[in-house]
């Protein structure tokens, strides 16, 4: 079963290529991918909790140069759906 990205989210490859109004985070349990998400995601209440769980995995100082979220990319694929419904 194939899983639909969100017309709001995308794997990227490179700096140059985030829109305004989005930030690029990184996806994975071992290998990660990169995301590029909308800046409204910030205030929502899940997104936080997965921040809050990057924060105390990786502290500040994120090992792909960018925010890694500890979580399994469906995971994350099926949250952000949700936050793209709001």
């Amino acid at each position: 079963m194939a899983i639909r990205m969100p017309r709001m989210i995308k794997k990227t490859s490179t700096a140059g290529d985030i829109p305004k109004g989005h930030f690029a985070v990184y996806v994975g349990e071992k290998q990660k991918k990169r995301f590029v998400i909308p800046i409204s995601f910030l205030s929502q209440p899940l997104f936080q909790d997965l921040l809050s769980q990057s924060e105390e995995e990786f502290g500040f100082d994120h090992p792909m140069g960018g925010v890694t979220i500890p979580c399994s990319e469906d995971v994350f694929i099926n949250l952000t759906s949700r936050l793209s419904r709001f």
